[in-house]
């Protein structure tokens, strides 16, 4: 509706500068027409003098027809001009309004997938298996916990692998050994992620670190999060080890930000965004920047808002909400709308 503002607007001005064009065009004859007649009652001496006045009152006229016609389109070309910018301005807010929307939707979504995952973390360290080869790393109980984690794995296929990791670090047991052998010769020790879950306070606590690659898993990207293995599975035993889940990052963040709600003529000049909280980018439905390029937002418009980037695009930002425990990581997702004229 919006662009039909602006399309009627650009209808009206292109008709009105047509008939005023002819306008002009008719008052450049007829005022033309007077002069000749002036000319002519002025070879006929006595007897022109009364077409004399009719040829000059007739040139006056033609002289006020120019006057008004041009003081019409200086008046209308103002309030066509207004009704554009009034139009462009509604369609800014309208478009501008739902990318926030659909970016909300999208930051929203990937909040409740990755709860899930916090939930995931905090229950699988409390499985017998892992609880057992934390406790005592013997070899029959490092087989069976591989085998343990590889079941989960193929119920679960969101994650790339699971890691279990002794009090200094040593990974002691992974789900799938023989797709990443390396996994078997990492210590994390020095990790944030692991030294969070170690110190953390019970087992219904949790940590997470960042998007990152991991070259012992390919050289996926992945999101990590690891919880306290306890004696006993107790929430509130002594610390016998550590739990670390890798989500598959890059197909999950991927599916999210191509499943945004736009329409098939938005799809083709917007793209959808994550961003982490130092607004790199994260995930992106065009794939390009994808942990490389960072975006600035205007966060002066506070948690979500939108606006227009110095290229002209409207972009659509919404901050993570959290979702029941997980609070987030300060992520946003984005949506970034470029003039359809430049399609």
């Amino acid at each position: 509706m919006p662009e039909r503002i602006i399309a009627l607007s650009k209808e009206v001005s292109n008709l009105a500068n047509k008939q005023i064009t002819e306008i002009q065009s008719v008052s450049r004859l007829t005022k033309i027409l007077a002069m000749n007649a002036l000319v002519e009652s002025a070879h006929a001496g006595e007897f022109g003098k009364g077409f004399a006045i009719v040829a000059q009152e007739v040139s006056e006229i033609s002289d006020r027809m120019s006057k008004m016609s041009k003081e019409f389109s200086s008046n209308l070309g103002v309030k066509l001009k207004e009704i554009d910018t009034l139009g462009k301005t509604l369609v800014e807010q309208i478009r501008g309004g739902r990318l926030v929307d659909l970016s909300h939707s999208m930051i929203e979504i990937m909040d409740r997938n990755l709860y899930e995952r916090s939930c995931d973390v905090r229950w699988w360290a409390t499985d017998s298996a892992v609880v057992h080869v934390a406790t005592e790393p013997e070899l029959e109980k490092i087989k069976y916990a591989s085998q343990r984690l590889s079941v989960i794995l193929g119920a679960y296929t969101v994650y790339l692998d699971i890691w279990i990791m002794d009090l200094h670090g040593n990974v002691i047991a992974s789900g799938r050994p023989q797709l990443y052998p390396e996994a078997a010769k990492q210590n994390l020790a020095k990790s944030p992620w692991f030294q969070a879950a170690l110190n953390s306070n019970s087992g219904d606590d949790f940590s997470v670190a960042d998007i990152e690659i991991s070259p012992a898993l390919n050289n996926r990207a992945v999101a990590t999060y690891a919880a306290s293995i306890r004696a006993e599975g107790d929430a509130n035993g002594r610390v016998i080890g550590v739990l670390g889940i890798f989500f598959d990052w890059e197909t999950q963040s991927q599916a999210i930000v191509d499943s945004v709600h736009l329409t098939k003529e938005e799809k083709e000049h917007s793209t959808a965004l994550l961003l982490d909280s130092k607004f790199k980018i994260i995930a992106s439905s065009n794939k390009k920047g994808v942990l490389t390029d960072k975006i600035p937002l205007k966060l002066e418009l506070g948690s979500q808002g939108n606006y227009i980037d110095e290229k002209g695009n409207i972009v659509g930002f919404s901050r993570t909400p959290g979702y029941e425990t997980y609070r987030g990581l300060g992520w946003y997702g984005v949506i970034v709308q470029e003039p359809k004229s430049q399609n």
